[in-house]
């Protein structure tokens, strides 16, 4: 738009104001209103979890864009929920422009939704940009959103590792290192003392409709959730370590088991000492506790690697139009700008994916250097790995029965052992 004023004058522009004006002015998704091109993206960012941020760069977008408007659209249960609601909408032939796909749901989205790839955009319609992921983002960064046949899906968007939260005036209190666990099995006999001096929970490990740090928390004691294609998450290793956090919830009693937004308010008032979630609910909780809080790298196994699976999302156009497509790439480009970056990052937690925002002026440079709490999930990136993306038709049902069994083994009503080995036979013959 900017670039016909230049060319044809003011004159020209009141026409194609009053052409536009003859439409529909309606205001739905993918609508062109007021010159504008109007599309939705789609998010699942709680106001707990960067929500306020969302819509704080959307209003900034909004405000500086000639041509395109973007209502952002909240979906919860994460991306699971996402990936429903997505489902939904696309059997009544409707479809937002941009989505948050997270890691897991890679291969079921690539494999059941229309979709068009960024670059194949920015080729046909913005030959400027043609190097953009090239010059500002990684080689192994990009691919995390590649699916398993190596066909570039979309663009890294959130990136995130899970740490651990601690409340150093409690472990204080309790005679412990006020620096926190290195190792699980240390997490385990914090979390005994705690409960002994305190009277309080030791631990909570998250629970929201997804099993990414259950992913951690096994493949960093060697086991592996999918191997050959199948589910492989009954292993000694990971029996092992389920049992670990199985136990402290029933047999100790010195892990809560609740839903994650009472699990994370929990920590927050002072009511548990630990807790391993994500870096993306690093603002919350630093903003919200009221004791000497620190986050402390992911633990590990004795003896073993830490395998921490990247967390967060990937940026998918679903788009069907043409002027659509274009507009989601401008809001995405937008998105992707060293300063809607750094307040991405400032606003979550979530690790910058293009590698020169952090040392940036303009970036993360200077907020890095007073915000500790960020260095954990920056210094584990390296044992970054893949988040388990069951293959086929059948993510959603496979990651609902992991889901299914979380619950049964933390509320006692089946062994670790029977319930992995039972779940992972369920869903290797949704598989097949």
């Amino acid at each position: 738009m900017k670039h016909f004023v230049k060319a044809v004058g003011m004159f020209a522009l009141l026409l194609f104001l009053v052409a536009c004006g003859s439409g529909d002015d309606s205001g739905a998704a993918g609508s062109e209103t007021n010159a504008k091109t109007t599309i939705e993206y789609w998010h699942v960012n709680a106001e707990t979890q960067g929500g306020q941020t969302v819509q704080q760069l959307v209003d900034d977008f909004n405000e500086q864009s000639d041509t395109v408007e973007v209502v952002a659209k909240y979906n919860p249960d994460m991306y699971k929920g996402l990936m429903q609601n997505l489902q939904a909408e696309a059997a009544a032939g409707n479809s937002p422009a941009v989505v948050q796909i997270g890691w897991s749901f890679i291969n079921y989205f690539s494999d059941n939704f229309n979709y068009t790839s960024p670059q194949i955009i920015i080729e046909e319609h913005f030959p400027e940009d043609e190097t953009f992921f090239e010059e500002h983002f990684l080689s192994n960064i990009m691919d995390l959103a590649k699916n398993s046949d190596g066909e570039q899906i979309g663009t890294p968007y959130s990136l995130s590792t899970p740490v651990l939260y601690i409340n150093r005036d409690m472990l204080k209190e309790a005679g412990l290192d006020e620096n926190g666990p290195e190792t699980w099995e240390e997490v385990r006999e914090f979390s005994k003392v705690i409960k002994e001096e305190t009277g309080n929970y030791g631990f909570y490990f998250q629970e929201p409709a997804d099993n990414w740090a259950t992913q951690a928390l096994l493949e960093s004691n060697g086991a592996q959730f999918i191997k050959g294609g199948k589910a492989a998450f009954s292993s000694d290793e990971g029996i092992e370590a389920y049992e670990l956090l199985a136990d402290m919830v029933l047999e100790y009693e010195t892990a809560l088991h609740v839903g994650w937004d009472q699990g994370i308010q929990s920590f927050i008032d002072g009511s548990v000492a630990m807790t391993y979630t994500t870096i993306a609910q690093r603002s919350n909780i630093q903003e919200n506790s009221q004791f000497d809080v620190a986050a402390i790298e992911s633990p590990a196994w004795k003896g073993k690697d830490v395998k921490l699976p990247a967390g967060g999302a990937m940026l998918a156009v679903t788009a069907q139009e043409e002027e659509q497509q274009k507009a989601a790439w401008e809001f995405m480009k937008y998105l992707y700008s060293i300063e809607a970056m750094a307040e991405w990052t400032e606003g979550t937690g979530y690790v910058p994916p293009r590698h020169d925002v952090a040392d940036a002026e303009e970036g993360l440079k200077s907020y890095l250097e007073e915000n500790e709490m960020m260095t954990a999930a920056i210094n584990q990136m390296d044992g970054v790995v893949s988040w388990a993306s069951f293959p086929g038709n059948s993510g959603l049902e496979a990651e609902q029965l992991l889901l299914d069994v979380r619950d049964q083994i933390l509320e006692g009503s089946v062994s670790v052992e029977e319930g992995l080995k039972d779940t992972e036979s369920k869903i290797n013959n949704l598989l097949e």
